[in-house]
């Protein structure tokens, strides 16, 4: 069935481009309505019952989802082009932008991957008794609470819920499967007469809740608190924080679904191996700790992951990728954006990426209250602002956009957009991938900037990240070879030639393919465009004859191997097979033969000369060759047992 597009012009408050947009989607639109959600109504209703329609506002979408569940019909979907493009002073260019979004929203992405979580209600709320007691008894009818008191405080006589006495060690787990560990605990004991005894205080003890009220005060249970689902901590000196929590604590028992933000390639892991340590990027930015090493490579727990997507802009090897959604949607809607707006007529569009919650509210805000977004401007919502790095501004740039800014919120962890900003500008030039830091909505339109033109041609950002990275930046840039910032991901394998000896355990290691070995003649071969500069290779060398350089390649040469190392191989002294490196072999030679007992015969020295084959062929036939026993002995036989019983 068609769908169909309703538009409105908020009470001629915006300019709406119909033919733009209809000519960008392919779908047919209504005509510009004037007042949708109020006085036209009924005209909405009957599009809603007559077909499938798409509503060109978000602001309203109670309205019309409200609307839909009369109706008895599907509930449409809602795109904002007002705030975004229509409230602007120069709402009258905004035909292109509103055009773009529109198609950029139609576009079809793959439903989030989520699991069940389920709380069955058993809370641990900690807090001295003037706080925690009263939040207590107000949890105590919709979950099973243990209260557990930091001051020394008597139990009251309640047996509503449960209260002890003690001190937190440590807690880990989220929503669901909490286990805290307490030193000191001591429990009410259920009996007698009079007022309420305590145990003896015990180490050591375990509890297992779904959930933590913590009103302690005291420093967080956990790394970023606040991205812990199932930890809810308020100031126990605000009485409003508290009754927050407290209504919220209330509503968090049932099963929920918890998105899984992040897909994890263990084979592609570059984290270590042979007990040698590799990459640590993921590790290093993580702020929940849901990243653990697992041997050779690195698990994410995906109930503690609060989806931040550090750990995937950061990975080098794309074993960690964003799913919530997939990274490559991210660069199929920035190739429709950026398509979308030329084909509208606008030439150079602008990209300025936004958070659900902060950005979009800032964008709100000065829309209504001030002059609005430029018209080339185009704002584009990520679910986590550090999920977009250097690889999807250098594709949004080749996809045809003039410059790429991404405005913080206060709760982004900076030092990772901070490096991939830095690694950005390096490969595409210092205006790459902007930041920005403002909080007053007045002042945003300020930080963009003026508008610079585009200078190449378009390209479309196909592949890996690696990949459009590398695309990208032969787009951008006429350069063949673009020194990088420490920690890049891109770069080259050095080694000293005097002091590499060939013995290749950088190549049984390297986890990417990057470096390798020439299986007829000793050579050590690199792929730059492989390396990850993970380091290794660096690591286990014996010899510390491997340096990392950190570059970006763009010539052919980094798609090909070439040869880092090579030496003349040494012949067989018995059949003139090639094998092993002969300078190797003849300082073998040199320390072992006639100084060390095994090889003080000219015969056992000259073993260390022969090819594999030929020292085996040797030893065997040598006067004390270790593989002689003598003639076989006869297998004994059930006869032979008996005649030695007849004997004796």
């Amino acid at each position: 069935m068609t769908k169909t597009i309703l538009l409105c012009d908020c009470l001629g408050s915006q300019s709406v481009d119909r033919d733009r947009i209809e000519a960008a989607t392919g779908l047919p639109c209504s005509k510009v309505h004037r007042f949708l959600c109020g006085e036209e109504i009924g005209a909405a209703g009957a599009a809603m019952q007559a077909g499938d329609v798409i509503v060109a506002c978000a602001q309203e979408r109670a309205t019309f989802h409200a609307l839909a569940e009369q109706l008895g019909t599907p509930e449409p979907a809602c795109i904002d082009i007002r705030d975004r493009a229509g409230w602007s002073d120069q709402a009258t260019d905004a035909g292109p932008k509103q055009a773009a979004l529109m198609a950029e929203a139609l576009l079809p992405l793959p439903a989030p991957r989520v699991m069940d979580v389920v709380s069955e209600g058993t809370c641990l709320l900690i807090g001295s008794a003037d706080v925690a007691l009263p939040a207590a008894e107000r949890l105590s009818g919709t979950l099973a609470v243990t209260c557990l008191l930091t001051d020394a405080a008597d139990p009251p006589e309640t047996r509503a819920f449960d209260v002890i006495h003690g001190t937190v060690r440590g807690a880990q787990g989220a929503l669901g499967q909490f286990r805290v560990t307490l030193d000191g605990l001591r429990q009410v004991v259920a009996g007698g007469r009079g007022a309420l005894s305590m145990s003896d205080p015990r180490d050591g003890a375990r509890s297992d809740c779904d959930l933590i009220v913590d009103l302690s005060g005291s420093a967080p249970l956990f790394p970023a608190h606040e991205k812990r689902e199932g930890y809810l901590r308020a100031d126990p000196g605000r009485p409003d924080a508290v009754s927050r929590v407290v209504f919220d604590a209330a509503q968090m028992v049932g099963t929920f679904e918890q998105p899984l933000y992040v897909r994890v390639e263990p084979a592609l892991c570059a984290h270590s191996r042979a007990e040698q340590t590799g990459c640590t990027r993921c590790l290093d930015a993580c702020p929940t700790g849901a990243i653990v090493p697992s041997g050779d490579h690195v698990t994410i727990d995906p109930a503690i992951c609060a989806g931040c997507g550090a750990c995937s802009s950061l990975c080098p090897s794309g074993a960690v990728s964003y799913d919530a959604p997939p990274v490559d949607s991210v660069f199929r809607r920035l190739a429709t954006l950026a398509q979308t707006y030329r084909d509208a007529g606008g030439a150079a569009p602008r990209l300025l990426v936004v958070d659900a919650d902060f950005g979009a509210e800032m964008i709100a805000l000065l829309a209504r209250h001030g002059t609005g977004l430029p018209a080339d401007v185009i704002p584009f919502e990520m679910p986590a602002l550090n999920a977009f790095g250097h690889a999807e501004a250098l594709g949004a740039l080749a996809a045809g956009f003039a410059d790429v800014s991404l405005l913080l919120a206060p709760r982004t962890e900076r030092p990772t957009a901070e490096h991939e900003a830095a690694l950005a500008c390096a490969i595409a030039g210092p205006d790459a991938l902007k930041l920005l830091d403002v909080t007053d909505p007045d002042a945003l339109r300020g930080a963009l900037g003026a508008a610079p033109g585009v200078t190449h041609a378009p390209a479309l950002p196909l592949g890996t990240r690696r990949q459009i990275t590398r695309l990208a930046a032969k787009t951008l840039t006429d350069a063949d070879t673009i020194p990088l910032p420490d920690a890049a991901p891109y770069g080259a394998v050095l080694v000293d030639t005097d002091a590499c000896t060939l013995c290749l355990s950088c190549v049984s290691l390297c986890p990417s393919g990057a470096l390798g070995d020439n299986p007829d003649l000793p050579q050590l071969l690199f792929q730059e465009d492989a390396c990850l500069q993970c380091g290794l290779c660096a690591n286990i060398c014996p010899e510390d004859a491997i340096t990392l350089e950190p570059r970006l390649n763009l010539t052919d040469t980094a798609l090909t191997q070439v040869v880092l190392n090579e030496e003349e191989p040494f012949a067989c002294v018995e059949c003139g097979a090639l094998f092993g490196v002969k300078s190797t072999i003849e300082k073998i030679t040199e320390k072992l033969a006639g100084k060390h007992s095994m090889f003080a015969k000219p015969e056992a020295a000259r073993m260390i000369q022969m090819c594999d084959t030929c020292r085996i062929d040797a030893q065997y036939h040598s006067k004390d060759n270790p593989f002689a026993a003598g003639e076989r002995p006869r297998v004994r036989t059930t006869a032979d047992y008996y005649t030695d019983r007849k004997d004796h």
